[in-house]
């Protein structure tokens, strides 16, 4: 599904900027909003170095909105690219300047669409990029999923093979504007499950009537973190290594130290403190928004078995997706605005 993060804004420009409305039969109404497009343009790019083979995979939407609306009013397609055209766009500039990553791709497009036709009053361009990695020979032989994970750059990497490791979802949005020469770039996060199973805890919340939920000193904390961010300044921004560093600040203020951990007083100060580090080390980005639901394990009661596992349990737990609680916020530079 097609991506609409700024919605508002888009409906605030073309108010601006479009044709005057055709009014309909009864004089009641206008359109308060419109724009068509192609969702879901799925493409691979290989680059080939020599034995070396590079490769990035993205689903892509193209959303245009043109000045006139007489498409709407009068059934009068004589602006409209068609979105078969713009399919085959998204291929043939693949092709002509190839794929270095989302961001800059979505930025190719935009500004082909306003470059190429005068009609057309905004570009909005969403892209996905599939998680692809390069296969790396594997050194150890154990099962632990914990050394499964060890540095690529200590194995050896393969020149043209490469496995599909969905840790998390990385797209962005692109919005251009004919009387704005501001670009709106947005990227983000999707679907970074995370799950520590102590330095956790929830306590000292709302006492009255209606709670039912003990004090919880020490807990399993697992999320599914869903991150969006917008910069201010493009310049000299490398959107791969800022990607992967917000990435990175996420899962550290989640982990800590791989040895020690850190504490997680609340899932809203995991939240903020991941938040504030990401507008502390990118002085680009002028927002950030994070969601953070919580998947809850809850523990299996083992009291009426004792005969069979005696003892406490703080091993054995169920997952329960639904309801679950989901705590976000949007922290901001107080001096800018975003269309976050």
């Amino acid at each position: 599904m097609f991506a609409r993060p700024l919605q508002g804004a888009v409906a605030e420009t073309h108010g601006k900027h479009s044709a005057t409305p055709i009014n309909t039969s009864s004089g009641q109404y206008e359109i308060a909003d419109y724009g068509y497009g192609k969702d879901c343009v799925k493409i691979l790019h290989v680059k080939r170095n020599g034995p070396v083979h590079s490769i990035i995979e993205l689903e892509v939407g193209t959303h245009l909105k043109l000045y006139s609306q007489k498409d709407y009013y009068k059934g009068d397609n004589s602006d409209i690219v068609a979105t078969d055209s713009q399919k085959n766009t998204v291929y043939l500039l693949a092709k002509k300047h190839g794929v270095e990553n989302a961001e800059k791709f979505a930025l190719l497009l935009g500004n082909h669409f306003l470059n190429k036709y005068s009609h057309v009053a905004e570009a909005h361009i969403h892209v996905e990029e599939y998680p692809w990695q390069r296969i790396a020979q594997e050194d150890s032989g154990t099962c632990d999923q914990h050394y499964t994970a060890i540095d690529s750059r200590h194995r050896h990497r393969h020149n043209h093979a490469f496995i599909f490791t969905p840790t998390a979802l990385r797209y962005c949005d692109v919005v251009l504007r004919r009387t704005d020469p501001k670009q709106t770039v947005i990227s983000g996060i999707k679907g970074l499950r995370v799950l520590k199973t102590t330095q956790s805890s929830f306590v000292n919340f709302v006492k009255d009537e209606f709670r039912s939920l003990p004090d919880q000193y020490d807990r399993l904390f697992s999320t599914i973190v869903d991150c969006s961010w917008e910069y201010s300044d493009i310049n000299g921004v490398k959107f791969c290594q800022t990607w992967n560093k917000v990435k990175n600040i996420i899962i550290r203020n989640f982990a800590g130290d791989p040895d020690v951990g850190v504490s997680s007083v609340s899932v809203q100060n995991t939240l903020y403190l991941s938040e504030k580090e990401v507008l502390d080390v990118v002085p680009q980005i002028s927002v950030i928004s994070m969601t953070f639901p919580n998947k809850h394990y809850f523990n299996f009661d083992t009291k009426p078995f004792q005969s069979v596992a005696p003892g406490d349990n703080n091993e054995v737990f169920i997952p329960v997706d639904k309801p679950h609680g989901t705590i976000y916020a949007k922290l901001a530079r107080k001096d800018l605005k975003s269309h976050l």
